[in-house]
C-alpha cells in the first residue's frame, strides 16, 4: 500500500517542482513590475555615458532597442507598438490564476479534501503571501513602505476581514468540489455585486444590466444540472465567496476615497500587501475555531507528504502573484478590455483545469459554462451598448 500511495504522489511532485520553476518566472516579473524603465547608464563619478542618455531620452523600450542598432531606426509595423510590458502582465496573470487552481485542488485533495484542513490551507495559503510582502519591503531597492496611519490601517479593516472571506470559502467550496464547477459559480459574482450595491450601499444599477444577470444565473443553473461532482456544500460555499467579494469591492471603494491614502500607501502593490496581511491576521482565529484541534494532525501530514507541503507553499505564492498582476493589468487597461481579459481567464482556468485534473466537461456542462460567462461579459458591457 506504501508502495503504491508513493507511485500515485510522484507524478503530483514531479508536476509540483515544474510548477516552482514557472513561479520563479513570474515572481521576477512582479519584483521588477514597477521598474520597466532602466536608467541611463553612468560612469564613476555619476557622468552618464552618451549613447546611454540618447537612449534613455528616446524613450525606447529594450526591446526596441536591440531592433534599432541595425538600420538606424525602429520599425513602423507592429513590434514598435507593442505594449510588451501589458502583455506579460496578461499572460502571467493567467498562468498564475492557472497554475494556482492546479496546486490548490492537489494540496486539499491530498489533505482530505473538505473532510480535512481546508480552512487551515486557506489561511496558511494567505500566510505565504504575507512572507512575500514583507520579503519585497525588505529587499534593497524592492519597494518602499506605506507609511500609513493606525487611522489608515482600521479603516482598512472591512476590506481586509472581507478578502479573508472571499479567499477561505473560495478555497472551501474547491475542496467541495471540481475545480471547474467552482469557477462556474463564481462567475456569476457580478449578480451577487448588482444586489449588495443597491440593498447595502443605495447604488443604482441599470435595467439593462438586471437583464444582462439573467443568463449569468441561467447559466449556473444549468452547468448545475448535470455536474458529476455537485455538492451543495460546494454552491453555498462557492455563492458566500462571491457575497465576500462583492462587499470588498465596495467597502474598497470607499476605502480609496480616503484623502491622502493612496500617497501615504504609496503603490498597488502595497496596498494589496497590507489587505494581505490584515486578512491573515482575520483568518487565524477562525482556523483555531474551525480546525485548531486538528491543528498536531495537519502538521504531521505537512511533514510527511511532500504534496501538501510544496502545493501548500507554491499555490500561496501564486494567489498572491495573480492577484498583484491582475490589479496592475486591470491599472493599465480600460473597462472593455477588462472585461474581455476576465471573460477569458475564466474559461482558460475553467477548460484547462478540467483537463488536467481530469473533471467532468459534459456537453450540458459547456453549454451552461458558454451562456453564464457570456453573460458576465454582456453584464460588463451593456452600458456602452445600449445607452453609449
Amino acid at each position: 500500500q506504501s508502495c503504491a500511495a508513493t507511485a500515485t504522489a510522484r507524478p503530483q511532485v514531479q508536476v509540483s517542482s515544474r510548477m516552482s520553476m514557472r513561479f520563479v518566472a513570474l515572481a521576477l516579473l512582479a519584483t521588477t513590475a514597477h521598474g520597466a524603465s532602466a536608467p541611463a547608464l553612468r560612469l564613476r563619478g555619476g557622468a552618464t555615458t552618451k549613447s546611454s542618455a540618447v537612449v534613455a531620452e528616446s524613450g525606447l523600450t529594450p526591446a526596441s532597442r536591440c531592433l534599432s542598432t541595425r538600420g538606424g531606426g525602429v520599425p513602423s509595423g507592429v513590434m514598435s507598438k507593442v505594449d510588451v510590458p501589458l502583455l506579460s502582465y496578461f499572460a502571467f496573470w493567467y498562468l498564475g490564476n492557472y497554475y494556482y487552481n492546479i496546486a490548490n485542488k492537489q494540496c486539499l485533495k491530498a489533505a482530505g479534501g473538505a473532510a480535512g484542513f481546508p480552512m487551515t490551507i486557506g489561511v496558511l495559503q494567505l500566510g505565504v503571501g504575507v512572507l512575500y510582502a514583507l520579503y519585497m519591503w525588505a529587499a534593497p531597492d524592492s519597494r518602499s513602505v506605506p507609511s500609513v496611519t493606525k487611522d489608515d490601517l482600521v479603516k482598512m479593516l472591512p476590506v481586509g476581514f472581507c478578502a479573508m472571506g472571499a479567499h477561505c470559502f473560495s478555497v472551501f467550496a474547491l475542496s467541495a468540489g471540481a475545480v471547474s464547477f467552482g469557477q462556474i459559480v463564481k462567475a456569476a459574482e457580478p449578480a451577487f455585486a448588482a444586489v449588495v450595491s443597491t440593498a447595502v450601499y443605495g447604488k443604482s444599477i441599470s435595467t439593462a444590466k438586471w437583464l444582462a444577470l439573467i443568463p449569468v444565473i441561467g447559466g449556473v443553473v444549468l452547468a448545475s444540472v448535470k455536474e458529476l461532482d455537485f455538492a451543495w456544500s460546494a454552491l453555498i460555499a462557492a455563492c458566500t465567496a462571491n457575497l465576500f467579494a462583492a462587499f470588498k469591492a465596495n467597502e474598497n471603494k470607499k476605502l480609496m476615497e480616503t484623502p491622502g491614502l493612496k500617497d501615504r500607501i504609496g503603490s498597488v502593490g502595497n496596498q494589496f500587501a497590507l489587505t494581505t496581511i490584515l486578512s491573515f491576521l482575520f483568518g487565524l482565529p477562525l482556523l483555531l475555531a474551525r480546525e485548531g484541534h486538528k491543528w498536531s494532525e495537519f502538521v504531521s501530514l505537512f511533514r510527511s507528504n511532500s504534496v501538501i507541503s510544496t502545493n501548500l507553499f507554491t499555490s500561496g505564492l501564486y494567489f498572491y502573484l495573480y492577484n498583484e498582476l491582475a490589479t496592475l493589468t486591470i491599472k493599465k487597461t480600460n473597462a472593455v478590455t477588462q472585461s474581455v481579459a476576465n471573460t477569458a481567464k475564466r474559461v482558460i482556468v475553467i477548460v484547462g483545469v478540467a483537463l488536467v485534473l481530469g473533471e467532468s466537461l459534459a456537453p450540458i456542462k459547456l453549454l451552461g459554462c458558454a451562456i453564464g460567462i457570456g453573460g458576465v461579459l454582456l453584464y460588463s458591457l451593456i452600458d456602452k451598448i445600449v445607452y453609449g
